[in-house]
């Protein structure tokens, strides 16, 4: 099975570029987007060409702002939206799909702030859906996709030493959250394979970052340790533009 994770900054835009091209030039069972920034009925119109496949959308109630979205080609036993936690539930941040033999969970963690002014919120966050993946390996096991919205060390980011806990997304706090992850068995996919790589998911549309390569890697595909010897790949498809961030893709026997 071939998995596809993709923050989108924007189901609405990314369509009018080049998206619909590039997935084509991709082999994918599943696509899983984040940050749709879409009511469902929009993002259902603007992924139209693919209503023949399993869609479910999980949209914010604030409209145009996060919301996710899982397109799949193999039928799923079911889904569920959430978490089950009001205080987490009203934007459309988590979707959960059954497969056979899995359970895939695709996530927009909260961003912190500019000025960290909800670092509090996204700890809290970090808690309460550890908890919800680990009562869902309970009874299978768990593949979670998305922006984590965390660069872990600091091979992650490009200028580690002027962000750390000044800058959302490389705080200790988050770090801790990350940590707490593979601490509680999951695994970090991309840098169990590649553990000295550099390369970015990542970039700020301002400074000409992304041409620069000033990038941060808080996008991850994690895995109950259980999954690990099926996993075959995972690439980070860096020459795919459309968004700030660019698609990653695992592959699992």
């Amino acid at each position: 099975m071939k998995i596809i994770s993709w923050n989108v900054n924007g189901v609405r835009a990314v369509v009018k570029k080049e998206f619909f091209k590039s997935l084509d030039e991709l082999e994918w069972d599943v696509l899983c987007l984040q940050e749709t920034k879409a009511q469902d009925e929009e993002v259902a119109a603007a992924l139209a060409p693919f209503g023949d496949y399993h869609c479910v959308f999980n949209s914010a109630i604030k409209k145009g702002y996060s919301g996710t979205a899982v397109i799949s080609k193999p039928p799923l036993e079911s889904h569920s939206l959430d978490i089950g936690i009001p205080e987490f539930d009203q934007e459309g941040r988590v979707i959960c799909v059954t497969f056979p033999s899995f359970y895939l969970v695709n996530v927009y963690v909260p961003n912190s702030g500019q000025k960290l002014d909800r670092l509090e919120y996204r700890q809290a966050w970090d808690n309460a859906f550890l908890n919800y993946l680990k009562n869902l390996e309970t009874t299978k096991p768990v593949l979670v996709c998305g922006d984590f919205n965390v660069a872990h060390r600091p091979i992650d980011l490009k200028n580690d030493k002027t962000n750390y806990n000044k800058t959302a997304g490389y705080t200790q706090i988050e770090i801790d959250g990350m940590d707490n992850y593979l601490q509680q068995g999951w695994v970090d996919t991309f840098r169990t394979l590649y553990p000295d790589t550099v390369s970015y998911t990542y970039w700020s549309y301002r400074f000409k970052a992304r041409e620069r390569n000033t990038g941060w890697r808080i996008d991850y595909f994690l895995l109950s340790k259980s999954l690990l010897p099926k996993l075959k790949e995972v690439e980070i498809l860096s020459d795919i533009y459309g968004s700030d961030h660019c698609p990653l893709r695992l592959v699992l026997d």
